[in-house]
């Protein structure tokens, strides 16, 4: 989002394209309901759409550790016998995943109960808990803490790792969609939309250390920490590696019935 946010870009964009900053599951929500044009959206929302068009060349991935998706469990219990799992209710896509995980692990029957962000609750009430996004990159910078505090030890996966090494494929969280009237809605042309996606993601990544000064600020994590995120675990380019990553979940998934069949179109 960089153009969009600084400098004489962001004057530019702000004529052709109104922001509005909501999760990627309301992005999928708003798109299906026609109340947004463009989204930054999950991929597991994809098949419940398949009206919507893949805008190249952007995403959210990671082709091994990610370290903001971690399934946590007492590690005095076992993969094989989890039973219930707290899931961060912001992710349908890493619940997916996570889904094809416990199969191809052989624990194929877990309950997963949908609970706010909080480590400490989620495994008071559960085997074991999915935590996402900035509350995961916090966990594990507590982890020492946690234990300490606690008297027992966790594990931690990093369940884009444990991913890679199941599949060998990237994990792809969410990609830039877009309604498929979107041309006679915004008059633009689509290589013009593409366009500035894509030069606004270059221009981010040229502004990293921007950008970890900048949210050093806004976040409880150490610029480092957040520098090393940004440009070491984050991939951001739809490249040939992430289409085989999505269409091979996307079998997996419709295998499992856990996502209806669904067709990638790029």
């Amino acid at each position: 989002m960089w153009d969009f946010e600084h400098g004489p870009p962001a004057a530019v964009l702000g004529e052709r394209y109104r922001i509005d900053w909501m999760l990627p599951s309301e992005c999928a929500d708003r798109l299906a309901a026609g109340t947004a044009d463009i989204g930054l959206v999950p991929i597991a929302a994809l098949p419940q759409n398949p009206g919507l068009r893949i805008l190249p060349g952007c995403t959210i991935a990671s082709k091994d550790y990610v370290r903001s998706l971690l399934l946590v469990r007492r590690s005095s219990r076992a993969v094989a016998d989890i039973r219930t799992v707290a899931a961060d209710t912001a992710s349908r896509t890493t619940i997916a995943y996570s889904r094809i995980m416990f199969e191809k692990w052989g624990n194929s029957e877990i309950e997963f109960l949908p609970m706010t962000a909080n480590l400490d609750v989620m495994l008071e009430r559960t085997d074991a808990a999915i935590v996402i996004g900035d509350p995961a990159l916090l966990a594990l910078e507590e982890r020492e803490n946690r234990n300490e505090r606690h008297e027992e030890e966790l594990t931690y996966h990093d369940l884009a790792h444990e991913w890679r090494m199941l599949t060998n494929l990237p994990f792809v969280s969410a990609v830039w969609a877009a309604r498929g009237d979107l041309k006679a809605v915004s008059g633009e042309t689509w290589e013009t939309i593409v366009a500035d996606f894509v030069r606004s993601r270059d221009h981010g990544l040229a502004n990293i250390e921007a950008l970890a000064a900048e949210w050093c600020i806004r976040l409880p994590l150490a610029e480092h920490s957040i520098r090393s995120y940004l440009s070491e675990n984050i991939h951001y380019v739809l490249d040939e590696d992430c289409v085989e990553g999505m269409r091979g979940f996307f079998r997996m998934a419709a295998e499992s019935s856990i996502l209806p069949d669904y067709k990638l179109e790029l």
